[in-house]
């Protein structure tokens, strides 16, 4: 998979928030062989975490996304976004305009406006946003290279509450990765957004609460190329009737 052209190997995204302890967070990623890993700017800057917090993730040797986890204006997503790519020295940003206070929806209206800004401002923008095509195509014409529509709310562990939209997201846009953000909660939903044809998956909820965090990075990883794989077989359609596998002809017949 490539993006902003730059070509991972993973297509797991993991969040590093929430984790019982920073040796955990530090076992998860690797056994979740993530290449990407998603920071909120408050998480580094926040009393007693900064510094040594931001080494440690370094120390991990993946590429860090940082988000504007949090914001719910355009002002304040730009602001944190340009403050992100000063302590993280990176251009890419994870972009979250939060329009509902309950479901954490995004405010797509606010989020077009500050992926154009942040584009022209010469970020890599990953726009938190919904199944719309319309609001999709509005991000693609405001600089976006990448979509990442949401599975159901963050952290609700729902998985993919509108699978039919998700699909007619990858029909409308072929050509664009698609990677579903938030909403995931075990890794059949994982495989099954892969089997839709999303290129990627980004979670951290489902990782970080589980009983063993490290065992469920482990089989995140193994469910998304398990789901990427089967879509690449071409599945095979669904049918409202029985077809049988074993051939008629031939069968002995009974007076």
């Amino acid at each position: 998979m490539e993006i902003y052209g730059t070509k991972l190997n993973s297509r797991l995204f993991l969040g590093t928030a929430q984790y019982p302890s920073p040796k955990v967070l530090c076992a998860a990623i690797a056994a979740s062989s993530s290449e990407v890993i998603t920071v909120s700017l408050r998480r580094e800057t926040s009393e007693g975490t900064g510094t040594g917090f931001w080494q440690m993730l370094q120390e991990t040797g993946a590429r860090i996304l940082p988000n504007t986890a949090g914001c719910h204006t355009v002002q304040e997503a730009v602001t944190t976004a340009q403050m992100a790519r000063e302590i993280f020295d990176t251009d890419w940003i994870k972009l979250e305009v939060i329009g509902h206070a309950d479901s954490l929806q995004p405010d797509v209206f606010g989020l077009v406006e500050a992926a154009r800004i942040l584009s022209e401002d010469g970020f890599k923008v990953f726009p938190y946003t919904t199944e719309d095509l319309i609001v999709g195509e509005r991000l693609l014409q405001a600089g976006c290279d990448v979509l990442m529509p949401w599975g159901a709310p963050i952290g609700s562990g729902q998985g993919l509450r509108n699978p039919d939209g998700l699909q007619a997201m990858r029909a409308h846009f072929p050509d664009t990765p698609l990677i579903v953000d938030a909403g995931i909660g075990r890794p059949s939903d994982a495989t099954q957004a892969m089997e839709l044809g999303m290129d990627a998956v980004l979670l951290n909820t489902a990782v970080a609460k589980a009983g063993d965090p490290v065992k469920m990075a482990s089989a995140m990883a193994q469910a998304v190329t398990a789901g990427q794989m089967g879509y690449q077989a071409d599945p095979m359609p669904r049918r409202d009737m029985a077809v049988p596998s074993t051939p008629v002809l031939g069968l002995a017949e009974f007076a």
